[in-house]
């Protein structure tokens, strides 16, 4: 029977944590904006992309949790 049907481990099955992927996702957010604020750099081009790059792991942590709220994603 194994022909037909991948063989997977029992933890593959298993959701990985969802919170403390959230938690580290913000937590890479606030350092980003922290070096923008606080960087020794003079130029805005290093600024736009630490910002961007917060604003963008802050847009998939939001999106997750209204998907999941919504039933979209499991």
């Amino acid at each position: 029977m194994a022909g037909s049907e991948p063989v997977t481990a029992p933890d593959q099955h298993r959701p990985g944590h969802r919170k403390s992927g959230r938690i580290g996702a913000v937590l890479s957010a606030v350092a980003l904006v922290l070096m923008a604020l606080c960087g020794n750099h003079e130029g805005n081009v290093e600024n736009i992309w630490l910002f961007g790059l917060a604003a963008l792991l802050l847009a998939i942590v939001i999106g997750d949790a209204v998907l999941r709220r919504n039933g979209l994603r499991s």
